[in-house]
C-alpha cells in the first residue's frame, strides 16, 4: 500500500478519481498514457495531485494505447491508458485490438458524459440510450473485460476484476467506462482486507501470482509430450512471444539443452532465445530463414513453445509441418494439429524438462540463420539510396545489447526481422497481432520511459506519416528513443504487391520526394536529426544518438523497388524466374 493510499484511508471521503489514482500507484503502475479532455480531466487532475504516477500526454489516442502496450511488453506490468469520450474513445480501438490479439495486459480508463445527460442529447453520448451508440458494445470485442461504472461504490469491485482479467490468460485489454459525475463523486476508500466481488472471466488470477503458478498441469498431457520428445532423435523448437510474456527464456533454454534441439523463433519473438547461440536456427515463417524449413524436414518432432503458430510464423512450412509430429506447450491450443500441453508456460516447460535426461546434448549440425538469397531490386537502384541489408547492418553495429527494438510494419520491418539479431538483454518487438502501421512510435516511447533504456524504433516513411508526430512526445519527455526511418517515399510493400501481383498498373502508393530529416529538424530544433544517404552516415548518427540522454532521429534514403525478405514476394519472383521448374512451396500469400 502506498503512502498516498494510506492517506486516503484516513480521510473521511475522497473523489473516486483520487482513489483510482492511488490504487494504480499501489499496483506498481508508474505511468498513465493518454490524451486529455473534459470527460477525463478529473482523473488527470487526481494523478497529478497524487504524485506517485506520471502522466504522459500523447499526440493521438492510438499512440497512447501503444505506449501502454510497449510499457507492458518491456516491464511485465499492467499498461494504463486514459482517454476522453467521443472521438478520443474511438481512437483507442485499433490499439486495443493489437493488445487483444497479441495478449498484452492494458487497462483503458475511458471518460464518458455525466450519467444525468445520457440519452438526453449529451455531447459525445455513447451510453446506448435514445439512439446513441453503446461504447461498451464497441469495446467488448477488443477487451477481456469491459464495464460501465454506473456509480462510485461499484468501482471498488470493478477495478480489481478489470485488472485480473487483463493479466490472466489469455491476457489483453480491460476497459472501464467512467462517467464524469462518477469520477467526481466522493467515496470512502474501502479497506483492502475485504475480498472484492468477482465474476465471469475476471475471476482468473493474474499471471505470475501464486494461484496461477499453482494451477495443475494435465498429467496425461505431460506424459504424452515427454514420451514424444524422449522418442525423438532430432527436435526443432519453435518459440513464440509467450516465452517473453511469461519470462520463461531460461526455462526454454534449459529444455533446448536437454533435448539437443535446434531453436527457431516466430517473427514477433526474436528475443526469446539468444540469436548468437549455436542452436539458433533462425526465424520461422514468411520473414524467416530457409534453415528453419531444412531443420523442420530433418526433425522427428517439432515442439511449439509459447506460440500457436499463426500463418505469419508457419507460412512456407506447411508441407514440412504436415510430415512432422508436433507437440505444443502453452496456455492456448495451436493452430496446427498436434499434442497440446496447456497451463502455465513456465510450469509446463519445467515439468517436461524435469523428466528428460539432465545432461545437455549438442544439437545436430545445421546451416544457421543465414540470410535468404534475395532477388534484389526489380529495377536499377536509384542513386544515393541505402540497401536494406546495409542499413540493418549499420543498426546492428550501433545497437546497444541492453536496448529495446520496436519494428514497424512494411518492407523495412521484414528486413529487420530477417536480418537484425535481437539484443541480448532487451526486447525485440513486432506487433503482428493487427500489424498496424505506426505502432512503434508510441510503443517505443512507452518502453523507453518505463525502463530508461535506449530504445530503437525502426519504421518506414509510411508509418511515420501516420503516427510519427509522437516524436514530439519523445522530445517533450526526453525519452531515450532513436527513430530510424527507412524513407523510400512510398507505401513500398503495397506498391510491390501492385507490381508483382497486379501487373503494376497503378502508382497510387508511390509519393513525391520528402526530406523528412529537414522537416523534423526544423520542427524540433533541440532534437538530434540526421539525413543518411549511406550506411556509414547511418552508423555514425546512431552511435551519436546512443551517447545522448534523449531522443534522436535518423532518416535513411531507401529504394521503394527493393524486394525485402518476405516470402510472398520471393516465392512469386522465384517462380516467375524459373517457370519450367516446380516450386514445391508455390507462391505463399499473406494479407
Amino acid at each position: 500500500m502506498t503512502s498516498t493510499t494510506s492517506q486516503l484511508r484516513e480521510a473521511e471521503a475522497v473523489r473516486l478519481v483520487d482513489y483510482l489514482a492511488a490504487e494504480l500507484a499501489g499496483a506498481g503502475v508508474t505511468h498513465v498514457f493518454g490524451v486529455g479532455g473534459a470527460n477525463i480531466e478529473d482523473l488527470y487532475d487526481a494523478v497529478h495531485r497524487g504524485g506517485a504516477v506520471g502522466c504522459v500526454v500523447a499526440k493521438h489516442e492510438f499512440s497512447a494505447v501503444t505506449m501502454a502496450d510497449g510499457y507492458a511488453r518491456t516491464t511485465g506490468r499492467l499498461g494504463v491508458v486514459a482517454a476522453t469520450s467521443g472521438g478520443g474513445a474511438m481512437n483507442l480501438v485499433p490499439g486495443l485490438a493489437e493488445a487483444y490479439a497479441s495478449r498484452v495486459p492494458v487497462l483503458a480508463l475511458v471518460g464518458q458524459p455525466p450519467t444525468s445527460q445520457e440519452g438526453h442529447g449529451a455531447f459525445q453520448d455513447s451510453s446506448g440510450k435514445a439512439g446513441s451508440f453503446d461504447a461498451g458494445a464497441v469495446f467488448a470485442p477488443v477487451s477481456r473485460f469491459c464495464a460501465r461504472v454506473h456509480d462510485a461504490d461499484s468501482l471498488a469491485q470493478l477495478l480489481p476484476r478489470a485488472v485480473a482479467a487483463a493479466q490472466a490468460h489469455p491476457r489483453g485489454p480491460a476497459v472501464l467506462l467512467l462517467p464524469k459525475d462518477v469520477q467526481q463523486a466522493l467515496i470512502r476508500a474501502p479497506a483492502h482486507d475485504a475480498a472484492p466481488a468477482t465474476g465471469g472471466h475476471a475471476e482468473a488470477s493474474p499471471a505470475g501470482s501464486p494461484a496461477a503458478s499453482a494451477a495443475r498441469l494435465d498429467t496425461a498431457a505431460v506424459d504424452a509430450v515427454v514420451d514424444a520428445l524422449r522418442g525423438a532423435g532430432r527436435v526443432l523448437v519453435i518459440a513464440g512471444e509467450g516465452v517473453a510474456a511469461d519470462d520463461a527464456r531460461e526455462d526454454l533454454a534449459d529444455l533446448a539443452r536437454s533435448l539437443g534441439a535446434w531453436v527457431a523463433v516466430t517473427p514477433d519473438a526474436k528475443d526469446v532465445f539468444d540469436n548468437r547461440d549455436p542452436r539458433f536456427a533462425g526465424v520461422a515463417g514468411v520473414m524467416g530463414h530457409a534453415n528453419v524449413e531444412d531443420c523442420l524436414r530433418r526433425a522427428d518432432v517439432c515442439l511449439l513453445a509459447g506460440t500457436r503458430l499463426p500463418l505469419l510464423a508457419s507460412g512456407g512450412l506447411d508441407r514440412a509441418l504436415a510430415a512432422t509430429d508436433v507437440v505444443c506447450i502453452g496456455p492456448e491450443p495451436p493452430f496446427v494439429a498436434g499434442t497440446a500441453l496447456g497451463g502455465n508456460l513456465r510450469d509446463a516447460l519445467r515439468a517436461v524438462t524435469a523428466r528428460l535426461p539432465s545432461r545437455p546434448r549438442p544439437c545436430p549440425p545445421h546451416a544457421g540463420a543465414l540470410p535468404n538469397p534475395a532477388p534484389g531490386p526489380r529495377l536499377p537502384a536509384r542513386e544515393r539510396t541505402v540497401a536494406h541489408a546495409d542499413a540493418v547492418a549499420a543498426v546492428e553495429a550501433a545497437l546497444p545489447q541492453d536496448a529495446h527494438v520496436f519494428v514497424d510494419a512494411g518492407n523495412a520491418g521484414a528486413s529487420a526481422v530477417h536480418l537484425l539479431p535481437a539484443p541480448r538483454r532487451g526486447r525485440f518487438v513486432v506487433a503482428v497481432g493487427m500489424g498496424g502501421m505506426g505502432y512503434t512510435f508510441g510503443a517505443g516511447i512507452g518502453a523507453a520511459l518505463a525502463t530508461g533504456r535506449r530504445t530503437y524504433v525502426l519504421a518506414g516513411d509510411g508509418s511515420f506519416f501516420m503516427h510519427g508526430m509522437e516524436v514530439h512526445t519523445a522530445v517533450e519527455y526526453g525519452a531515450p528513443v532513436t527513430f530510424v526511418i527507412f524513407n523510400n517515399n512510398a507505401h513500398a510493400m503495397c506498391a510491390l504487391r501492385e507490381e508483382i501481383f497486379q501487373g503494376g498498373v497503378r502508382d497510387h502508393d508511390r509519393f513525391a520526394h520528402t526530406d523528412l530529416a529537414a522537416g523534423v529538424a526544423a520542427a524540433f530544433p533541440s532534437l538530434q536529426v540526421t539525413g543518411a544517404t549511406d550506411a556509414e552516415q547511418l552508423r555514425t548518427a546512431l552511435l551519436r544518438g546512443n551517447a545522448g540522454d534523449g531522443p534522436a532521429f535518423v532518416a535513411v534514403a531507401c529504394d521503394p523497388r527493393e524486394i525485402p525478405p518476405f516470402l510472398p514476394f520471393q516465392s512469386f519472383t522465384q517462380a516467375a524466374e524459373n517457370k519450367e521448374s516446380s516450386d514445391e512451396r508455390g507462391v505463399v500469400h499473406v494479407g
